[in-house]
């Protein structure tokens, strides 16, 4: 059963030899900041001329995307990757937040260019959008109150409430693996996790990347069990833009070489998920 929260919360086709950096090519156009040279057709020149990388970004997700009130940037995991990759195409990064229901809608729309908003790489979704290389591993947990023991694992989720968000896949995994519970929908996880302080639900089912750090923003509540899925985060890009897709795995590739990757996992996720960090889900570039 599920009740929906509403109104919260709101190949580098024609390019040759490398120049400067994944996907970099002659004729080019040129970054003004210094980054690659594109041919003039490409996604990424495309994107040079406007002089900003339009990033999809989650922007209530502590260690991936997460706006902070006291300065209003955008931090975490996420919205790192976007820096990176404008950094190396020579624009400024923008940041437009994103939910998981309108994640694939912006990018068919043309709203963002790029999507990172631990996002699942999944068939249905590849029918939409095209990805990157996966960037990081998640799996799906459960977040309840600390004085609550009778939720041990997904099994023990049948004949409660559960918050999630919708348009998520963590909506399809509890439907399937505790076809008991009753579903709480939210916009936002953010919202799903004030309804279970709030008493509204038991539980907040969703990617342990995000739950780690929802523990650590809502006092009174923590982890249970292990992971009961496999959620291999991607970025989203439009389909149609193989070049882009191209450069992205590039400069991931890049990251995994030298190091950048483990960095940033250390500066935005190991404080949350007190792991260190593992080896990156792709291969370095060479």
């Amino acid at each position: 059963m599920r009740r929906l929260i509403a109104g919260l919360g709101a190949l580098a086709l024609a390019l040759g030899a490398c120049t400067a950096g994944p996907g970099a090519s002659s004729p080019a156009a040129s970054g003004a900041g210094g980054g690659a040279s594109f041919a003039a057709e490409s996604t990424m020149a495309k994107i040079q001329q406007k002089g900003k990388l339009v990033c999809g970004v989650k922007f209530d997700v502590i260690a991936f995307g997460f706006k902070n009130p006291t300065n209003n940037e955008v931090e975490g995991f996420d919205a790192d990757l976007c820096r990176e990759i404008a950094q190396k195409m020579g624009v400024q990064p923008e940041f437009v937040e994103t939910v998981s229901k309108n994640r694939i809608p912006f990018l068919q729309e043309d709203k963002v260019d790029i999507v990172i908003s631990t996002m699942t790489i999944n068939e249905e979704r590849k029918k939409e959008i095209d990805f990157s290389h996966e960037y990081y591993h998640a799996g799906q947990s459960i977040l309840t109150k600390s004085d609550n023991t009778a939720i041990q694992s997904v099994d023990d989720l049948n004949g409660t409430t559960v918050c999630t968000v919708e348009g998520s896949t963590s909506e399809k995994n509890i439907s399937e693996q505790a076809p008991d519970a009753e579903l709480l929908l939210f916009p936002s996880y953010s919202e799903a996790a004030q309804a279970l302080v709030d008493g509204r639900c038991e539980s907040v089912s969703t990617d342990d990347s995000i739950l780690f750090g929802l523990a650590s923003q809502f006092e009174g509540t923590e982890l249970r069990g292990e992971p009961f899925t496999d959620e291999p985060l991607g970025i989203g890009i439009k389909k149609g833009k193989d070049d882009l897709v191209q450069f992205v795995n590039g400069v991931l590739e890049e990251m995994a070489g030298n190091g950048r990757w483990k960095a940033l996992y250390e500066k935005h996720i190991k404080p949350y998920s007190g792991k260190e960090a593992p080896e990156p889900p792709f291969k370095a570039a060479g």
